[in-house]
C-alpha cells in the first residue's frame, strides 16, 4: 500500500475495511471505558494499566516483579519505583517477599484495589463476557486469532 489513501476495489476489501472500521470502534469504545475508570479510580494511565496487569497476572496465579512492570509498561525502573510508590501511598498495591525467592521482590493488589477495580470495570467486563458466550469454540478460536495477530501487528514489541 502507497502513502495514498486505500480504497477497496473487491468485496473482500470492503469486508477488511469493515472490519477495520469495527476495530476503530472498538479502540475508541476501550479508551471511552478506560478514561472513565481513571478518573473514577483517581489515577493516570500508566496506573490504570499496571493494575490491569497485576490483575490479569493475579487471575493467572503468575507473581508480577517490578521489573516485569517496567517492561510491560516500557518504562524506566526509576519511573516505576515512582509508580508503584504512588499505588502503595494510594493504597492500591503492596510490595511482598516473592513466593519462592526471598530476595526478591512481587507486587500484589490490595483487596480494596480489587475491590474499586472491578466495581468500576465488573459491569464493562460481564457485557463483554456477554458478547463473547454468543460465538462457539471454534469462532472464539479465529477472534483470539485475529486480536492476537492484530496486536502483533500494531506493536510487535507486545
Amino acid at each position: 500500500m502507497t502513502s495514498e489513501r486505500w480504497m477497496p476495489q473487491t468485496d473482500h476489501d470492503h469486508a477488511v475495511m469493515g472490519v477495520l472500521t469495527s476495530v476503530r470502534a472498538l479502540s475508541d469504545a476501550m479508551d471511552r471505558m478506560h478514561s472513565g475508570m481513571k478518573g473514577d479510580m483517581d489515577m493516570n494511565s500508566t496506573d490504570l494499566a499496571a493494575l490491569r496487569l497485576l490483575i490479569m497476572r493475579e487471575q493467572a496465579g503468575v507473581p508480577v516483579s517490578p521489573r516485569e512492570i517496567a517492561a510491560h509498561l516500557r518504562i524506566t525502573t526509576a519511573s516505576t519505583t515512582k509508580l508503584l510508590d504512588r499505588l502503595e501511598l494510594s493504597g492500591h498495591i503492596e510490595r511482598r517477599a516473592h513466593p519462592r525467592d526471598r530476595r526478591a521482590r512481587v507486587v500484589v493488589l490490595t483487596d480494596a484495589a480489587k475491590q474499586a477495580f472491578f466495581r468500576t470495570f465488573g459491569a464493562h467486563l460481564k457485557a463483554m463476557r456477554g458478547v463473547a458466550t454468543h460465538y462457539d469454540e471454534g469462532e472464539l478460536a479465529v477472534i483470539r486469532r485475529f486480536m492476537d495477530e492484530l496486536s502483533g501487528a500494531i506493536d510487535p514489541q507486545r
